[in-house]
């Protein structure tokens, strides 16, 4: 997509960490890194967002990156990582191309990633029952 910044990092229009790269997939350093070693996945093709991105390229996006993960993980020595889907802007999703974040985690870093809702909590079951009538 002509004005995507990741399009134009994929094509080399502008600079980017790059740290994996092949026929499908291309891998940077998050310049807005939540931890050391924040990675960003990206499929080279175009897409706005997961829900819109061919299952094949998807399957080869996730393990691309538990891959990474793995790796940077005995690089940086971290604890562990989480592999993060924000899908749409009201999910936090801020660059509309569909990407995947590996965040490395290390102990004590303080990073909390969301929190049970208390007013959902009494609704689990009302929202399973219209979930599993309306799921085809």
């Amino acid at each position: 997509m002509k004005n995507c910044i990741f399009c134009k990092i994929i094509n080399g229009e502008i600079p980017s960490y790059k740290i994996y790269d092949d026929e499908f997939t291309f891998a940077i350093l998050d310049i807005n890194p939540t931890s050391r070693g924040h990675v960003l996945v990206l499929p080279k093709k175009h897409f706005d967002m997961t829900e819109n991105t061919d299952n094949e390229i998807l399957e080869k996006m996730i393990v691309v990156s538990k891959n990474l993960g793995k790796k940077i993980r005995k690089i940086l020595k971290s604890d562990g990582f989480n592999i993060n889907i924000n899908n749409d802007k009201y999910a936090g999703q801020e660059i509309m191309h569909t990407h995947f974040h590996i965040v490395q985690r290390f102990d004590g870093d303080g990073l909390k990633l969301w929190k049970a809702n208390e007013n959902e909590k009494s609704k689990v079951g009302e929202t399973y029952n219209e979930i599993i009538k309306n799921l085809k």
